[in-house]
């Protein structure tokens, strides 16, 4: 059996493609992007034949791995949780048809908001939608997982969460490969209606759903991953969930033996296995990474006078992420601290790469806002939202993709004038499109910037979808050729970007500033390669 060393993220992408895929989706985000990039860097030896090509967003992900499995074949999304809340229209709609071939969304969460803008817990989007959802504890599990993830989606016809964080994502573990299964043979849905949901269909598929979700509880591909050890304590049992049994067995060390545990890594589970550990303790403590999903479920079925701790009663942090630290304390363990380190160097604030185009539109723009004041100037995610910060401090909003626009334009309704979105040019095609649709439509006083730099720079340099594409589309949408502007956002053209802007803030109508400049990183990256093919 052949041993490799993998990232989580590495370890199920390389399960997916030994577990036959056909199609992977995704749009990149952290910590969820290197699944779609080990994948894309497979051999084509090995994998032949797989769609690996970056999605506009997540929502067009999910309902094109939603058309590879109607066609029979295995397929998987990866996206951020975030991304999930873009992707739940296809997502929750997809358990009421179903799936033809299996399929797997895996959701990658960010507790502790690393490099997001929320926290939130995916199981939740399992339990809405009526859909199985596995939580891997390490990398091999996760791992094996895939491929029974598959085969439940296909037993059950039905899609399948995959929720991870982001020390399972980020952290590499030695994994023992499988032998390869082939891919699926193309077949269509045996009930050609399956994936109509008129409302006659989908009432019908609906109470099919809810008696699926039962039966989940009790099949062996989700209870072998829910497994109970007893000990010989009995006042303290361990409920916990994912990798967060992880940091309880480095926290209890030698003496994690000694405690009831009771490991949960896969959902629905029957209320039944909480019975062993509960019929030997006075108290639970319930270790989960983000939200208090199985704490909240359980004050409901153990309302027998046991006590439990966890996230509701403080014991554990509400927020951010767990650490063995944590789950010490929560246990009642010593801490125990090494010396502190000395800090040598002095904290900074991130700052825009040096070179990088962000950096040079800001510096216009700030220049050309400024007779209007603070308050005119909207953002989008990406590294441009690091135009908040000084020396610019030139944005007021970053809320999701896309609502640069859209706040633009609910502002100017409200007689906000100029209103003014920054967005980057992957972000526009991912969902500012339809925002400059509404505003085209309406005729909104706005001005959006987009700041080109020709990838998706803040997650790593993937394909940007907007490449050589903007100036069309915005003509497209119905933007006036005369207020699509490109500039190039150099030192050198400060003075000339800045009377630009200025014209398009003063004009009463939609206008577009392109502002066009390759991302300084995969500049250096382009020219290395080039140098060392030459």
């Amino acid at each position: 059996m052949e041993k490799v060393l993998l990232l989580g993220d590495e370890a199920i992408a390389q399960a997916a493609l030994d577990a036959g895929l056909s199609g992977m989706y995704a749009y990149p985000g952290t910590p969820s992007t290197e699944i779609m990039e080990y994948i894309q860097s497979s051999e084509e030896n090995s994998y032949p034949g797989i769609h690996k090509e970056w999605s506009s967003n997540e929502k067009t992900a999910i309902e094109s791995a939603l058309g590879m499995s109607y066609a029979g074949k295995r397929a998987m999304v990866a996206m951020k949780h975030v991304g999930l809340n873009v992707a739940a229209d296809g997502f929750i709609n997809s358990a009421i048809t179903g799936v033809n071939g299996g399929l797997i969304i895996v959701s990658a969460d960010d507790p502790s908001m690393h490099s997001s803008q929320n926290e939130q817990d995916s199981r939740f989007y399992g339990k809405f939608a009526l859909v199985p959802c596995f939580e891997p504890s390490n990398q091999q599990e996760a791992y094996d997982m895939v491929f029974d993830a598959f085969e439940l989606s296909e037993k059950y016809k039905l899609p399948v969460l995959f929720r991870i964080t982001t020390r399972m994502a980020h952290s590499r573990a030695t994994i023992n490969l499988r032998p390869s299964l082939p891919q699926k043979k193309l077949f269509l849905p045996a009930d050609p209606l399956q994936f109509v949901l008129l409302p006659a269909i989908a009432r019908k598929r609906y109470k099919t759903l809810l008696s699926s979700y039962e039966s989940l509880r009790y099949d062996p591909l989700i209870s072998k991953y829910n497994i109970f050890t007893g000990g010989n304590k009995h006042d303290l049992g361990i409920i916990a969930c994912g990798i967060a049994n992880n940091y309880f067995l480095e926290s209890a060390g030698e003496s994690a033996g000694e405690f009831p545990l009771l490991k949960i890594s896969a959902y629905p589970f029957p209320k039944e296995i909480i019975k062993e550990i509960t019929g030997r303790c006075n108290e639970v403590l319930i270790l989960e990474e983000g939200a208090p999903v199985v704490e909240e479920a359980l004050r409901g079925i153990l309302d027998e006078g046991i006590k439990i701790r966890g996230r509701l009663d403080g014991t554990v942090p509400r927020d951010g992420e767990l650490n063995p630290a944590i789950v010490a304390k929560a246990m009642g363990f010593p801490l125990s601290f090494g010396q502190e380190v000395p800090s040598l160097v002095k904290m900074r604030p991130p700052s825009f790469c040096e070179g990088c185009g962000h950096a040079d539109m800001f510096s216009a723009l700030t220049e050309a806002i400024k007779p209007f004041g603070q308050g005119h100037v909207f953002s989008d995610i990406g590294c441009y939202t690091l135009g908040a910060l000084p020396p610019y401090s030139a944005i007021n909003s970053c809320v999701d993709m896309g609502a640069s626009v859209t706040m633009a334009i609910g502002a100017s309704d409200a007689g906000l004038f100029p209103s003014v979105a920054v967005i980057g040019d992957s972000t526009f095609t991912h969902s500012g499109m339809t925002g400059l649709l509404d505003a085209v439509v309406k005729n909104s006083p706005v001005t959006i910037i987009i700041s080109d730099n020709s990838t998706t720079g803040m997650t790593g340099g993937q394909k940007s979808n907007a490449t050589g594409r903007l100036e069309q589309i915005c003509s497209g949408i119905g933007v006036q050729s005369e207020h699509i502007r490109v500039i190039t956002p150099l030192r050198k053209n400060y003075t000339e970007n800045v009377r630009i802007m200025k014209e398009e803030f003063d004009y009463k109508g939609v206008s577009v500033i392109i502002a066009s400049r390759e991302c300084i990183q995969t500049a250096i990256r382009r020219k290395r390669s080039e140098n060392s093919i030459e």
